[in-house]
């Protein structure tokens, strides 16, 4: 059972409560609920109280003498990070791809020339679940130390029942072993066999008619998610897999114009879909569309940011009432960063984004991404312990001072997994 534990007297804490029902949109993502000079108090790896100290010895006496105490005096406390859209289960990496981009090539012409994502395929089905469990291991430890609670973790390099089972596997057995949360995501369209591009529509079929169905038995993932993009999956393609999806219990995600407007943000909201991620190139209508039917963006700046990109217009989405997530698109082609904290700077410096956004972006709004809101995100009363105490003043300074690790300490479920960043603890 987890210790009882208090966390007092810290300069902010950052709650983000009240939007555990629905996402905050609009001018409610810079409507941040905050406690100075608060105190947590968590029990059973639950929140039991926040407040001041005062209000909590006055109501808790007897629970606070027998906790272990965090004194977070001059610290900021927030809900621990969400990443929700990673590619956390691979094998590889692709730096002499990075040397081609300087180079000039882009990031679909080194594809199309057996690079990108399929070069990750073939390191991916040479991998034995050990070389990738240890590996996937390694970058999970890593997002802890940037404050890091839940991640999202996608399929998509197997591009075989077999080998995207691997993957899945993997994440399964992480979530079971690792400290952290894993939500999967069966992402089997994440790419159309080299062999088979001129003609990819039997791949179309072994996605919908033998992948999914054996994804849905074994329930290994709670979301489907698509590439749809010109040159890899269409809109006609992405819809009938995603409707596929459904039909087995599995929720939409898409990956939406990210090189191109294509789409994919329409399509999302006439799926029905919880996300569409990238949308560096989301039509107008689109994002209206996507506003109407509740979809949430989940942007991925460090990949513009890695690509040499334009920037999504995180602005236009948020003025025009598009709930907004931030994630690092973690991934050894086109985001190879683990920091989720500079992915929020990026949010700031490079999409507009306040401070206040980007916090609720990474937080409670991810939350929702990914269907978890009613246990994490927020600092409320019978969520679960999750938080990141971060070693500024304030939540400003987060942002502030970019490109650094600002973690002094993470709890998960109401136990310390990194402290003073060194120093793991896993289940």
């Amino acid at each position: 059972m987890a210790q009882t534990l208090l966390i007092k007297n810290a300069a902010q804490v950052v709650t983000m409560a009240g939007h555990s029902e629905r996402p905050a949109k609009r001018d409610a993502m810079r409507e941040l609920t905050m406690i100075e000079n608060g105190s947590v108090l968590v029990e059973d790896g639950k929140i039991k109280a926040v407040g001041t100290l005062a209000d909590l010895e006055q109501q808790y006496q007897g629970l606070i003498a027998g906790a272990k105490v965090i004194d977070a005096t001059g610290k900021t406390v927030t809900p621990g990070l969400i990443d929700p859209h990673t590619h956390l289960v691979h094998a590889g990496t692709r730096e002499n791809e990075y040397v081609m981009r300087l180079k000039g090539q882009s990031y679909m012409e080194i594809m199309n020339a057996g690079g990108g994502i399929h070069a990750t395929t073939r390191a991916t089905m040479d991998a034995d679940f050990d070389q990738l469990y240890e590996e996937s291991k390694y970058r999970l430890d890593t997002f802890f130390q940037y404050g890091v609670t839940t991640v999202e973790a996608k399929s998509g390099y197997g591009l075989s029942l077999e080998h995207e089972l691997k993957q899945l596997e993997v994440a399964a057995k992480l979530n079971e072993d690792h400290a952290m949360d894993i939500v999967s995501t069966f992402m089997g369209a994440h790419a159309v066999p080299i062999d088979e591009r001129d003609n990819p529509e039997p791949f179309v079929r072994r996605v919908i008619d033998d992948m999914l169905p054996e994804m849905a038995r074994r329930n290994l993932a709670k979301f489907n998610d698509v590439f749809c993009e010109r040159g890899v999956f269409t809109p006609g393609q992405s819809r009938r897999i995603l409707e596929a999806g459904k039909e087995y219990g599995l929720v939409p995600k898409i990956h939406a114009d990210e090189i191109e407007p294509y789409g994919g943000a329409e399509l999302a909201a006439e799926v029905g879909a919880i996300s569409a991620d990238h949308l560096l190139k989301a039509s107008d209508e689109g994002i209206r569309k996507m506003a109407e039917n509740d979809v949430m963006g989940v942007l991925l700046p460090g990949t513009a940011f890695f690509l040499m990109a334009e920037f999504a217009d995180a602005r236009k989405m948020i003025e025009n009432g598009v709930p907004v997530a931030l994630s690092t698109d973690a991934n050894p082609g086109s985001s190879p960063t683990l920091s989720l904290q500079f992915i929020m700077n990026l949010g700031c410096l490079k999409m507009g984004m306040p401070p206040e956004e980007v916090l609720t972006a990474a937080t409670i709004n991810a939350a929702h991404a990914i269907d978890c809101a009613d246990e994490i995100g927020s600092l409320e009363v019978g969520k679960q312990a999750d938080i990141a105490i971060f070693d500024v003043p304030n939540y400003m300074m987060l942002s502030y001072n970019y490109g650094m690790n600002h973690i002094e300490t993470v709890i998960k479920k109401g136990e310390t997994v990194v402290a003073d960043n060194n120093g793991r603890t896993h289940k």
